[in-house]
């Protein structure tokens, strides 16, 4: 049997790209990932929320009503998706006048009036020829 090797340029782990559907009482709901993600430091922030912000970009552009909830409370849509940050995290989502949205995650220490950018994440229209 022969094995078979991949040709993606980046490695991507399968466990971690899938959407995954959640099953409460009243309706479904799409994660944006295999299940419920509870990232507890900036560094998980900042090694797995990348891929999953791009997931809910996705679906915002798909998803109107997702759109506007992730516009308009960004940290309780991705809870409400299965995605838990910490206390410390702030996420500013807006869209520039091209209308593509930007995706600004910040730390913020409790008492503290400043905040640290721990990512940023913009989609870019990239043309070929």
């Amino acid at each position: 049997m022969e094995r078979k090797v991949s040709t993606a340029l980046v490695a991507v782990p399968t466990a971690s790209t899938a959407i995954a559907l959640r099953k409460p009482k009243q309706e479904s709901k799409l994660l944006l990932a295999d299940g419920d993600v509870i990232l507890t430091n900036r560094e998980e922030v900042r090694n797995r929320l990348p891929d999953i912000l791009g997931r809910a970009l996705a679906r915002a552009w798909l998803d109107l009503q997702f759109e506007k909830d992730f516009m308009t409370d960004p940290l309780q849509a991705l809870a409400d998706s299965g995605v838990h940050l910490p206390s410390t995290m702030l996420v500013e989502v807006s869209k520039t006048t091209a209308d593509r949205p930007k995706i600004v995650v910040y730390e913020q220490q409790q008492g503290s009036k400043f905040k640290s950018r721990v990512l940023y994440l913009q989609l870019v229209m990239v043309a070929g020829k």
